[in-house]
């Protein structure tokens, strides 16, 4: 029997042992959740809605309890989990109350005596989701699938397995059927034969840009419909009239969030000559208050999800060092027997570093200097990714019209670290990824949008 283990990364206690699923089991599972597709989606916008809205009761009931467990099994820090869960929350209460509208048939004038676009679920979706947001990567895609009447399969990341299966147990407490939602503890190498499965219809991946690949040419073979998030290097610009303080405050925020474990968090901070100097100082002041430590308590940062991961990242400071950034602060590996690394920022970063060109997913700051606000918006573009940008400024039509029209990314804000909103569609373009969560786009990326004419 193939096993796969929780494992603490703070204490480096293993948790507990999971049972993984055998090819066989999976296609057991598969076929049940399909003949469940066949009556669910036939269920009501209400009906769904009712379980979404006890779905969402009792994440707030249980926020502690899940909260634990991400801790416990990826080194999150105990308030952003219950956070996480929170939001997760909210995610549901979201569709449960617009997912019918989103849906509603939409009337097309045509030379048809009636002729609508019509919303219809597809079947069974699979999901790979990664382990930084355990909870909230799987709720931001469950809950409008599951309103728009799929029924879905969850492959999660072997590092959070209890997580995983309690996804799955908060479902089955609300009152949904129970293979609506069913978690399969799978290998990264069963995937195929899941994706491969005649029933499974679609896909949905968050992870690297490997996985992305790998999955998405599966999906290309068996023309399966997929959606990927596959991470960031995000630009953050600070042009010559930011608020200083403020943009030191909300770099801070965006880049140490999740021990910087985020797509979406903030890693080239691009500063304009004039106020470069001063945004360094502020950025170190900032980033040294952090409190690194046990994520069970009040502290700032808890230690990286893995010793591996937090290795690699290590590796990418030093590579960058060597090819001529400046160490400004942290990039040394604490004596403890805990995976974590330390708030670090480089300075002097230019291309073909991987501080420059990279993802570095970790709690490390690449600031880079450019001549002016042309060149910034330049070197924002020098990216393979584009999922998620910022700008600040205090002239807010300007920094609008640089979100709006110049910087090539999924989500560009103003003055504000970028985060995900259930109201808003996120994802990413170029090496980011394709197709959108969240918000009205979100529910549509895995329904068939039906065409009815009628003569």
């Amino acid at each position: 029997m193939r096993t796969i283990k929780s494992k603490n990364p703070y204490t480096g206690e293993e948790l507990q042992e999971f049972n993984l699923h055998n090819d066989r089991e999976i296609d057991l599972i598969i076929d049940s959740a399909q003949n469940t597709f066949l009556d669910f989606k036939e269920t009501t916008f209400k009906e769904r809605a009712q379980l979404m809205q006890k779905t969402a009761l009792i994440l707030e009931q249980r926020k502690n309890e899940f909260a634990e467990i991400i801790t416990m099994e990826m080194g999150k820090v105990l308030s952003e989990g219950i956070s996480e869960i929170e939001k997760c929350a909210w995610v549901c209460r979201y569709y449960a109350i617009n997912a019918e509208s989103f849906l509603a048939d939409k009337t097309i004038e045509t030379d048809a005596s009636k002729s609508y676009v019509s919303y219809k679920p597809l079947g069974i979706v699979l999901a790979v989701m990664p382990w930084n947001y355990p909870f909230w990567q799987v709720f931001r895609f469950a809950a409008p699938a599951l309103m728009a009447g799929n029924v879905a399969l969850l492959k999660h990341a072997s590092n959070v397995p209890h997580s995983a299966l309690l996804i799955e147990e908060v479902f089955r407490e609300a009152g949904f059927p129970e293979y609506v939602f069913k978690t399969v503890l799978a290998e990264s190498t069963q995937v195929e034969n899941i994706l491969g499965n005649r029933f499974v219809k679609a896909a949905t991946l968050t992870g690297s840009g490997p996985a992305g690949s790998s999955v998405s040419s599966i999906s290309g073979k068996h023309i399966k419909k997929i959606v990927l998030e596959l991470g960031g290097n995000d630009p953050y610009l600070i042009l010559h009239d930011a608020d200083l303080h403020l943009a030191a405050e909300q770099c801070t925020k965006t880049r140490l969030l999740n021990a910087g474990q985020s797509c979406i968090a903030g890693k080239r901070f691009i500063a304009v000559e004039s106020v470069y100097q001063e945004f360094v100082e502020r950025f170190k002041i900032e980033m040294s208050k952090v409190v690194m430590g046990d994520p069970m308590q009040a502290v700032n940062i808890g230690p990286m999800a893995r010793h591996d991961l937090r290795d690699e990242v290590h590796e990418q400071v030093l590579e960058s060092i060597k090819k001529g950034a400046i160490l400004e602060l942290g990039g040394t590996i604490p004596d403890s027997e805990a995976a974590f690394y330390p708030p670090t920022i480089l300075t002097n970063v230019k291309r073909g570093m991987p501080a420059y060109d990279d993802e570095i997913f970790g709690p490390v700051a690449s600031i880079i200097k450019v001549k002016d606000e042309e060149e910034a918006i330049k070197v924002a573009n020098d990216t393979t990714f584009g999922l998620g940008s910022c700008v600040f400024t205090k002239d807010e039509k300007r920094g609008e019209d640089i979100a709006r029209n110049r910087i090539n990314a999924g989500a560009c804000f103003v003055n504000q670290f970028v985060k995900s909103d259930p109201r808003l569609p996120f994802g990413g373009i170029n090496e980011s990824g394709y197709g959108r969560e969240l918000s009205e786009n979100g529910i549509h990326e895995f329904v068939n949008i039906k065409t009815v004419y009628v003569k």
